[in-house]
């Protein structure tokens, strides 16, 4: 029986009449472009996130950038991120005028804390990238404090986190990712939570003003066709991308749901496998799991064995970000950042997605378990 890491075609089959008719209905009325499918995708999702702006656009990466735009960077300033997360968060804050500024991760949430935050800021920092990876939120009251004390904007990388919460505040309401910093970015690739087919993203914002700029950012800088308020760009989110995420936007919950049962069943099966450590949820978080990752330090020689029993795994990152090539000019050098090299040695992603099922799931963990002498 093969497992693949992802597998995308019974999300299709299961809504298939209702995603082909939305594609019908787009190109029955032959508007490609923005529109009222963009206008009712923008609308449904800011109420689902619980957010008053959101602005669709036509990448996770742009989602990134418009926002970082908005901001009209200056020579020198400068945007914290972490080095261990996908290389766009990097790569937009570098193109919108900043420079980016690595920081280190937490070891169990591999996510940014204050701590990790505070030795590498500058009075040159203008905005702090928090990613929320792999689907569990970054810790948003500390970082949201920071920020505020420093006077920098706060982009949430919502790329592998839709849907995910936490409650900010002890005894109030869990809040969205998304909803808590300035900004928040989502990412519309195939292989997210809510996934489209072909790229498309999304910002979300507080500020009326900053969500006006970013949808005039998207449309070569003006609102008004022949009218540019400033030099924008073209990132519009497709009319047949937006029609298919409305179909499966009311699914999202209930796929969390199936990735969290999922996760719970890696955790009971592998649980007394000392030699793998599993994921872990902080206090106060909804984890959505757009990757179930563990760590092992014998990480590629588990990987070949999976591999040898026909079962998919990712490595979600190999390479951190401050040793990439192309930022070598900012001053990264191997031992800066241990945790975030550490976790690039050991981190496996395994299958985790809503349709796995009981069969494929109980696969991949004897196999994990035979690999370390553990019996099924």
């Amino acid at each position: 029986m093969q497992v693949p890491l992802l597998d995308l075609k019974p999300q299709y089959h299961a809504l298939k009449d209702a995603i082909d008719a939305a594609i019908e209905r787009v190109v029955a009325s032959q508007g490609f472009i923005m529109g009222p499918e963009v206008e009712g995708l923008e609308r449904e999702l800011a109420e689902y996130l619980g957010v008053p702006h959101a602005v669709g656009c036509a990448s996770g990466t742009d989602a990134i950038l418009l926002p970082l735009r908005a901001l009209d960077p200056e020579p020198g300033d400068e945007v914290v991120l972490p080095a261990f997360t996908f290389f766009a968060t990097a790569g937009a804050a570098w193109n919108a005028g900043f420079r980016p500024v690595f920081c280190d991760i937490d070891p169990v949430t591999f996510n940014v804390t204050r701590e990790t935050l505070e030795p590498v800021w500058s009075d040159r920092v203008r905005a702090v990238i928090p990613v929320h990876l792999f689907g569990q939120m970054a810790p948003m009251a500390e970082i949201n404090a920071l920020a505020g004390e420093r006077g920098a904007c706060v982009l949430e990388d919502c790329a592998q986190a839709i849907g995910a919460s936490q409650e900010i505040e002890p005894g109030a309401a869990p809040v969205r990712a998304g909803a808590s910093g300035d900004f928040g970015a989502f990412s519309f690739f195939p292989t997210k939570n809510l996934g489209g087919f072909g790229d498309g993203g999304l910002v979300t914002a507080r500020d009326p003003e900053l969500a006006g700029k970013v949808a005039k950012l998207r449309l070569h800088g003006g609102r008004q066709m022949y009218q540019h308020e400033m030099v924008g760009t073209n990132s519009r989110l497709d009319a047949l991308q937006a029609a298919i995420l409305r179909v499966k936007l009311p699914h999202l919950d209930e796929w969390a749901r199936a990735r969290r049962e999922n996760a719970c069943a890696y955790h009971g099966g592998l649980d007394e496998v000392a030699e793998v450590r599993l994921p872990e949820v902080m206090t106060g978080n909804f984890h959505v799991y757009n990757q179930f990752t563990i760590r092992v330090e014998q990480r590629d020689e588990l990987r070949e064995h999976l591999a040898g029993e026909g079962i998919g795994s990712g490595i979600y990152y190999p390479v951190p970000l401050h040793l990439q090539e192309c930022f070598a000019g900012l001053g990264g050098r191997e031992g800066m950042l241990p945790e975030t090299e550490r976790a690039c040695r050991e981190v496996l992603s395994l299958p985790i997605f809503p349709e796995l099922g009981e069969d494929r799931l109980r696969r991949v963990i004897d196999a994990v378990r035979s690999f370390f002498g553990y019996g099924a």
